[in-house]
Formats: C-alpha cells, sequence, structure tokens
C-alpha cells in the first residue's frame, strides 16, 4: 500500500507498510549542498535546533553519531512531556545515519547528486498508522525548514494547516 500527498509545496512523503506490520514514511530532498554539510546539520544540535523537533531542549539533547551511542530526546521545560530515548543503531558518516527514538526508527541517508549536491532519504518506520497525518506534515515542514538553514535562507516554520490537510486527504 502506498499513499503521497498530492499539492504540498516541497517533496512529499510516502507512506508504505512494512513487511512486519510496521508503516513506513519516506521523503526525498534534492539538496544542493555536499553530503557532509547535510550531515553537520543532521547531527550537530547548534544546527538540529533551526530545523528538527522544535519540543527538545537542544542544550541538553545529545546525539553521537557512532553505532551503539545512546541518545538523549530532552524536551523543553514546561511542556509536561517525558524524555525520550534511543539508540544509534547505524553510522556511515556522511552516508547513513539510523536510530530509534523510543519506538519509531529514523533512517537517513545521502546520497551524491552531481557536482556539489546530495539526495537526502529519510524514512520513517512507527507502528501506529494514526501517527502518518502528523508524522508527514511534521517531517514535511522540518525539512522545509532544513532546506532554508543549509540555503542561509531566513525561514518561519510552514504553516501546519494546508499540511496536515494535505496529508490527511493523501493518508487519513
Amino acid at each position: 500500500m502506498e499513499n503521497t500527498v498530492e499539492g504540498a509545496p516541497g517533496a512529499h512523503g510516502t507512506l508504505v507498510t512494512t513487511g512486519d506490520g510496521r508503516f513506513a514514511l519516506r521523503f526525498e530532498r534534492r539538496l544542493g549542498h555536499p553530503r557532509a554539510k547535510v550531515w553537520r546539520a543532521l547531527t550537530e544540535a547548534d544546527q538540529l535546533r533551526a530545523w528538527f523537533a522544535q519540543i527538545l531542549d537542544y542544550d541538553r539533547f545529545r546525539l553521537d553519531p557512532r553505532a551503539g551511542a545512546e541518545i538523549a530526546f530532552v524536551p523543553r521545560a514546561g511542556l509536561g512531556l517525558p524524555a525520550g530515548r534511543g539508540e544509534v543503531l547505524r553510522a556511515d558518516p556522511p552516508r547513513l545515519l539510523e536510530y530509534t527514538w523510543d519506538a519509531e526508527t529514523l533512517r537517513w541517508e545521502l546520497e551524491a547528486d552531481g557536482e556539489t549536491g546530495c539526495l537526502l532519504v529519510l524514512t520513517n518506520i512507527f507502528g501506529d498508522r494514526d501517527s502518518a497525518v502528523a508524522l508527514g506534515a511534521g517531517w514535511h515542514a522540518g525539512l522545509d525548514l532544513l532546506a532554508a538553514l543549509l540555503d542561509g535562507r531566513p525561514a518561519e516554520p510552514p504553516a501546519m494547516e494546508p499540511l496536515l490537510a494535505g496529508y490527511e486527504r493523501a493518508l487519513g
């Protein structure tokens, strides 16, 4: 089963059912930047704070991109959210980073694309089908912010309502 979001700005996500009954939401983005630069944006807290999950406290968040390393997903104070845990499953800088975030798995692949660019493929594997719409819209918005960060453009988070509506039509 495959569903895609039509008409959403930027590259949309694709949802498939995995062989073990979970779900994989996959995004592809062509970025006009070398893999090493994108890798830093995926692994360094000072860059993650500009585009990644806005619920995290990046002064206490820890990600060591080495296989077997533990990850601490520490939420910002006042949100009333529990801390998340993760583990780096695979790391091959600057090509592959795969880690867990509680029950989810995030896989980041970077392939060279032309002289100076790269293709970023993000796959988010999760178990609850009802999470697909929110995850799709959230990653879509985050990847738009990542592209702006890499390009050196100022960016505000995209309006979530249209993204949620587009993902609801496609995946809901």
